[in-house]
């Protein structure tokens, strides 16, 4: 009889866990499901995070955008050198990327763009910009005159290296001395050769 209660019992027991252990196989692939949730809603917002464009603050520079640039600045400061003022002639005026290029794109826009003399230019190569200003007073002053449409922090970098009582006067844009397609009296009106003018005093 010992034997038989025995025996029960161990197949009670045995009823027992076995009914226990789909209970918790079934509770164990709950709590893998609920990681697993708590990982996509991970994984979604850092997809949500991905979909934000980052906020450009100048035009892109591809091959066209370079001549549109380089058309703009012209228009704005002349064929004149943002780091020694030099004035050259428009044919060898070149870009100049402030901040190295360096293959990335990011670089590739207006804001980190300046017209540069072919001397400055090799001069300046792959150099950090704050190391090629330090180099020469007179290019701090020149970049600060015509690097006004540099990002943000390159106009505070350039700031910062001139007290503000020695900031230099920012040029007129280089298109207002010269309206385009003004014509003159002459031009207009023939030559005066029909005498003095009625309105002066005699």
């Amino acid at each position: 009889m010992a034997t038989s209660r025995g025996g029960r019992g161990r197949r009670r027991g045995g009823a027992a866990s076995a009914a226990a252990t789909p209970a918790a196989a079934s509770a164990s692939p709950k709590k893998k499901r609920r990681r697993g949730g708590g990982g996509g809603g991970g994984g979604g917002g850092g997809g949500g995070g991905a979909a934000r464009q980052p906020q450009l603050t100048s035009v892109p520079t591809g091959r066209a955008a370079y001549v549109e640039t380089r058309r703009w600045l012209l228009e704005r400061f002349g064929p004149t050198c943002a780091y020694c003022e030099r004035i050259v002639p428009e044919r060898t005026i070149t870009l100049d990327h402030v901040t190295p290029r360096r293959g990335q794109t990011a670089y590739d826009r207006r804001d980190n763009l300046v017209l540069c003399c072919k001397v400055c230019n090799a001069a300046k190569a792959d150099k950090p910009i704050l190391v090629f200003l330090l180099g020469n007073r007179a290019r701090v002053v020149a970049l600060f005159k015509y690097g006004q449409h540099l990002s943000h922090q390159l106009v505070e970098m350039v700031k910062d290296l001139i007290p503000p009582d020695e900031w230099p006067a920012i040029p007129p844009p280089h298109s207002a001395g010269r309206p385009k397609g003004r014509k003159s009296s002459r031009e207009l009106f023939g030559p005066d050769d029909r005498g003095p003018s009625p309105y002066l005093d005699v």
